[in-house]
């Protein structure tokens, strides 16, 4: 019997450490998140600039999504957040215009949630200059007008520098979230120090807890250069 009692107080210690793991209250470099060699210039003067690094074709990106547009809306003012739509095949780059000529035109708000959800739930293949084109006409949008500035060259400018911010921040997979343009994190970042599988919506929850307790760390950081 108190064998027994003793194994089941050692289960229920690493359960209670695997949870409180799961909600990360003090964050570790290195393991929770980790520091750029080389911090990377902001733009975002007075506000902890964050940036997600993603893949419209990406199912983690995808499910992250409604969480993330839930936790920019808790930050307020205190950050500036950005988006950078990543390439790492030729493949990538008619997506990453895509979301530029998106922005370009106004049209982030109402059409980037949809094209999402027109790739992960509908299942449309969205990979190609054509099939963007009349997937966007079908949106109400003038397909003449989208294609101009798809084709632009302020459109493949920022194509290129999302390139160069890819390169420099060293992402090798999505979604990631940049704080100040010094600290990542991401769900796999997290998962990896949970250690074995866990659930997406507990990597989720655990990946912005870590992202917030960032924000905070930046902040307090920028104070005392003032």
């Amino acid at each position: 019997m108190k064998l027994m009692k003793q194994m089941l107080a050692a289960v229920s210690l690493a359960v209670i450490a695997a949870t409180a793991h799961a909600s990360p209250q003090a964050p570790v470099n290195g393991s929770d998140y980790k520091t750029l060699e080389k911090a990377q210039p902001t733009e975002s003067a007075g506000k902890v600039e964050v940036t997600e690094f993603f893949w419209y074709s990406c199912p983690h990106c995808f499910a992250l999504e409604p969480s993330l547009v839930e936790w920019v809306k808790k930050q307020g003012n205190a950050i500036s957040f950005k988006r950078v739509p990543v390439a790492f095949r030729p493949s990538f780059v008619p997506q990453q215009k895509l979301y530029y000529t998106l922005e370009a035109m106004g049209r982030l708000n109402d059409l980037h949630p949809k094209v999402f959800h027109a790739i992960h739930a509908e299942r449309k293949p969205l990979e190609s200059d054509a099939a963007i084109a009349d997937y966007i006409a079908a949106q109400g949008v003038d397909k003449a007008k989208f294609l101009e500035v798809y084709n632009s060259f302020g459109v493949q400018t920022k194509a290129k520098r999302a390139a160069a911010l890819q390169e420099a921040y060293k992402i090798d997979g999505v979604p990631t979230l940049a704080i100040d343009g010094r600290y990542m994190t991401s769900p796999s970042i997290v998962g990896a120090a949970m250690g074995g599988r866990q659930p997406e919506n507990v990597l989720h929850e655990s990946a912005l807890q870590v992202a917030s307790f960032l924000v905070d760390k930046a902040a307090k950081e920028q104070a005392t250069k003032k």
